[in-house]
C-alpha cells in the first residue's frame, strides 16, 4: 500500500527538498504553503504530488485541506510539521509585537492545528496510527542574538513533541522532533556573507546540504510505528553551537 505524507512549508526550502526525496520514494506527497505557484514547483507535475495552498494559521483552512488530502487518498500516514518563519534580528524591545504575533501564528500555532487535523485523522483510520515529525531547529535549544520570537516558538515545539508523543500512545501515533542546524537553503543563504554572533562580531557560518535533512526525515517516517527517533539532531558539524564563544 501507497503510504501518505503532508508536508508543510512545501514550497521551498526543506519543505521543497523533503517533498522532492518522499515522491522519490513512492509516497502520495501533499504540499502544503500559502504561494501555489511555488507549490507547483516545488511538485514538479509528479503524479504523486497533491498541491495545497492554506495558511496554516488559519484553523478552517488546516481542516479544509486535510480533509481534502484524506478525501484524495483514504488514510494518512506522517504529518512533517516544517513551516515557519523569522523575524528580522532585533532585541525584544525592538522587536514588533506584529512579528512575535505572526511567528506565534505560524510556528507553533500552525504546527499545532496541523497536528491535530492529523492526529484525529490517523486516530479514527483503519488500521489505526501514524507518525508526526515536528521540525524544531538547533534554536530549541540555543538561540541566536535577536530572535526572541523564533526562539520560544521552537522551544514550544519541543513541548509539543512531548505531549503529542504521550497522547499518541493509545492510538500508535508516534511523534519526532528534528533540529536542523544550517542547512543551506534561501534562509541561510545570507550567511555564506557572515551573521551576527553573541560576542556582536560578523562571521561566516559553515552549511551542509539540504538533502541531508531531507533523507533524515525520510528515515524517520521509514520505521515501523513500534520504533521512533524521538529526537534528532542534523547539523553542519563546524557551525558554532556545540561550545563557547
Amino acid at each position: 500500500m501507497t503510504k501518505s505524507v503532508i508536508i508543510t512549508g512545501a514550497g521551498r526550502g526543506i519543505g521543497a527538498a523533503t517533498a522532492r526525496t518522499f515522491l522519490d520514494a513512492g509516497y502520495q506527497v501533499g504540499l502544503i504553503g500559502r504561494n501555489a505557484e511555488t507549490l507547483e514547483r516545488a511538485a514538479n507535475g509528479h503524479e504523486n504530488a497533491l498541491v495545497l495552498p492554506c495558511d496554516v494559521g488559519v484553523p478552517e483552512q488546516v481542516e479544509a485541506t486535510f480533509a481534502k488530502a484524506l478525501d484524495s487518498w483514504g488514510r494518512l500516514d506522517v504529518l512533517f510539521n516544517n513551516a515557519g518563519r523569522g523575524s528580522p534580528p532585533a532585541s525584544v524591545d525592538d522587536t514588533s509585537v506584529e512579528d512575535w504575533l505572526d511567528v506565534v501564528r505560524i510556528n507553533l500555532t500552525g504546527s499545532f492545528l496541523c497536528a491535530r487535523a492529523a492526529f484525529g485523522i490517523m486516530r479514527n483510520q483503519t488500521p489505526q496510527g501514524g507518525r508526526i515529525i515536528n521540525n524544531g531547529s538547533i534554536s530549541a535549544h540555543a538561540p541566536r542574538p535577536g530572535s526572541a520570537p523564533y526562539t520560544s516558538t521552537k522551544h514550544a515545539i519541543t513541548g509539543l513533541t512531548k505531549s503529542l508523543s504521550l497522547d499518541g500512545r493509545a492510538y500508535d501515533i508516534v511523534c519526532g522532533q528534528i533540529d536542523i542546524g544550517n542547512a543551506l537553503t534561501e534562509m541561510v543563504e545570507p550567511m555564506k556573507n557572515g551573521i551576527i554572533q553573541p560576542d556582536g562580531s560578523i562571521k561566516v557560518e559553515a552549511t551542509m546540504d539540504v538533502k541531508h535533512v531531507a533523507n533524515s526525515v525520510l528515515h524517520m517516517a521509514e520505521l515501523p510505528l513500534d520504533a521512533n527517533v524521538q529526537f534528532m539532531t542534523v547539523m553542519a558539524p563546524k557551525m558554532p553551537f556545540i561550545g563557547r564563544g
